[in-house]
C-alpha cells in the first residue's frame, strides 16, 4: 500500500542520555554536545540499538558522541519531538525518549571526539542553547525534577 502524501509519517524512535552532574556547591550542570552536521547544541541520542533497552541505548550514545559514563535512568524523563535530516537530504519526524544521565566519568578519547564538541552549561543557559522547544522545557524542568530525589539514575552507563 503506497503511502498517503497527505497522511503526517509516524514519527521513528530515537534514544536520548540527558547528561548532568552537580558540583561540589550544588549547582547542576548540563553537558550538551555539537551535531556533527550543523554544529547545533544537542543531547546525544541515536537510533534504538538490536538487543539494548532503550536506556542502555540512550547510555551508549553518550559514549560515543560525547565520552561520558555514569547511571542512567530505567524510565524515559520525558520525550521531545523534532525533524531529522536524514542523508538523503529529507526530513523525517523523531520522537525521542530522553533518559537521565549522571555523569560520573568523562573519557579523555571516545570514538566521535574529533566530530563534536561537549561543554557543560548551568541547565537555563542549556536549555536556551537547543533549538527544540520540547528538549529545552525537559532541560529547564530538570532542577524541579532532581530536587529532592536522591538518585534518579540506576543503572551503570556503557563506557565505564
Amino acid at each position: 500500500m503506497k503511502k498517503n502524501e497527505n497522511t503526517p509519517e509516524e514519527p521513528r524512535k530515537q534514544c536520548a542520555a540527558l547528561p548532568f552532574r552537580i558540583d561540589d556547591a550544588g549547582r547542576i550542570e548540563v553537558l550538551l554536545v555539537t551535531s556533527r552536521e550543523t554544529r547545533r547544541w544537542v543531547i546525544p541520542k541515536g537510533w534504538p540499538i538490536r538487543k539494548l533497552r532503550p536506556s542502555e541505548t540512550a547510555a551508549r550514545e553518550a559514549y560515543e558522541e560525547a565520552g561520558l559514563a555514569g547511571s542512567v535512568s530505567r524510565e524515559p524523563y520525558g520525550v521531545y519531538t523534532y525533524e531529522k535530516r536524514l542523508k538523503s537530504r529529507a526530513f523525517v519526524p523523531c520522537a525521542v525518549d530522553v533518559f537521565l544521565m549522571e555523569v560520573a566519568k568523562e573519557q579523555k578519547r571516545w570514538p566521535e571526539r574529533d566530530e563534536r564538541e561537549r561543554r557543560w552549561f548551568d541547565p537555563q543557559t542549556a536549555a536556551e542553547l537547543v533549538d527544540e522547544p520540547e528538549l529545552s522545557d525537559l532541560i529547564a524542568a530538570l532542577p524541579d525534577r532532581l530536587a529532592g530525589e536522591v538518585t534518579p539514575c540506576r543503572r551503570k552507563a556503557v563506557g565505564g
